[in-house]
């Protein structure tokens, strides 16, 4: 018994395809790459946060009274 060929044909691609994007698909990653790299160059202009670590707190707790 023959074994079962593949009935679908590997067709080219249609000549003059052509696949558009809108602009905000180019321009947002474009953005948020620039924003990303900024914060990479400039870390001296970070600052700590001032507030009290709570959810740190609330975590630590937790882990005391599981773990006791």
């Amino acid at each position: 018994m023959p074994a079962p060929t593949h009935t679908r044909s590997h067709r080219p691609a249609a000549d003059g395809v052509e696949i558009r994007l809108p602009w905000w698909a180019v321009a947002l990653p474009a953005v948020v790459f620039a924003a990303l790299l900024l914060m990479i160059l400039s870390p001296g202009q970070a600052q700590a946060a001032t507030a009290d670590p709570a959810l740190g707190q609330l975590i630590e707790r937790t882990y005391q009274l599981l773990f006791r």
